[in-house]
């Protein structure tokens, strides 16, 4: 069973930037082998998927609203996935949460906040 932490939330002007880290850890678990994703959850909406990247990092897929402005990526050495989110609007305000495997549909940490405000 995985455990997910994400961190590096909080509030951050429009047109601002956010670097989200999600540490994996669980007996069994192999990081490096395993897909990851970014998934968020605006107030008063569903869960919404954002992106998500192979296990080797080569291949990832990103929301069209997010595409050019967020970069997902990994480090299996310290089983840590990135989301660097660049050009932060309003609609980008959520709950963010790092997700086992490909798609909105897994295990997820507990989130990390991110407020665009003026």
């Amino acid at each position: 069973q995985v455990q997910l932490v994400e961190s590096g939330g909080g509030s951050v002007e429009p047109g601002g930037s956010k670097r989200l880290s999600c540490a994996a850890t669980g007996s069994g678990f192999d990081f490096s082998s395993n897909a990851m994703s970014w998934v968020r959850q605006a107030p008063g909406k569903g869960l919404e998927w954002v992106c998500s990247l192979t296990a080797d990092g080569s291949y990832s897929k990103y929301i069209r609203s997010v595409e050019g402005r967020f970069t997902i990526s990994r480090d299996n050495s310290k089983n840590l996935l990135y989301l660097q989110m660049d050009n932060l609007n309003s609609d980008d305000t959520a709950m963010y949460y790092c997700a086992e495997g490909w798609g909105k549909g897994g295990t997820r940490g507990p989130g990390t906040q991110v407020t665009v405000s003026s």
